[in-house]
């Protein structure tokens, strides 16, 4: 799995050990034979991207989670969306959440700074 999705992220289900993320470790591709992000299956262009709205490890698109917190994650969002609508306004995980907020420190946005 790639080593910065692993790394727990404050939308991260909280449940994280040494500083990773204890979902995006359990999270699998759509066919479940390997890691998420690590498909090898014909699936693989679509399962190994990491675009628009995602679960809370961002491992896996949001409503598509495989990780113990499936049957929350994969719910119907309640109260306050993000703007994509995929997931609550406290943890938006998209392209567009707010733009002065990183979700993953390690992270760098290149796409809406000029």
């Amino acid at each position: 799995m790639a080593t910065e999705v692993v790394k727990a992220t404050p939308t991260c289900c909280g449940k994280n050990t040494g500083g990773e993320c204890v979902c995006a470790k359990q999270a699998t591709c759509s066919c479940g034979q390997r890691s998420a992000l690590e498909c090898t299956c014909e699936k693989a262009p679509v399962e190994n991207k990491l675009s628009g709205a995602r679960c809370s490890c961002r491992a896996r698109p949001a409503g598509q989670c495989t990780c113990e917190n499936a049957s929350k994650e994969n719910g119907p969002v309640a109260g306050s969306t993000c703007e994509c609508g995929a997931r609550p306004a406290s943890s938006c995980t998209c392209e567009r959440a707010a733009s002065n907020t990183n979700p993953n420190p390690n992270e760098i946005d290149f796409t809406t700074k000029k």
